[in-house]
C-alpha cells in the first residue's frame, strides 16, 4: 500500500499533542489590530484545540500525526 501524503496546508496549521488533540494558533492577528479590543487581542493570544466535531476531519488531512 502507498503512503499516504499528508495536506501541507493543515500540517503548518495543526500539531498533533500527546492525547490525540490538534492544536492550532487563532486566527485575525496579523493586521487591522487597531479596530479590536485589549481583551480581543488578549484571547487571540491563547492557542486552542480542534472542536470534536472537526476531529475526524482533521485526522484525514494528516495520516501520521
Amino acid at each position: 500500500m502507498p503512503k499516504l501524503k499528508s495536506n501541507s496546508g493543515a500540517a503548518k496549521r495543526f500539531k498533533a499533542t500527546k492525547n490525540k488533540k490538534f492544536k492550532y494558533s487563532k486566527a485575525k492577528r496579523r493586521h487591522l489590530l487597531e479596530c479590536k479590543s485589549s481583551k480581543q487581542s488578549r484571547d487571540m493570544r491563547k492557542s486552542t484545540y480542534v472542536h470534536d466535531a472537526d476531529w475526524k476531519r482533521v485526522r484525514q488531512l494528516l495520516p501520521y500525526a
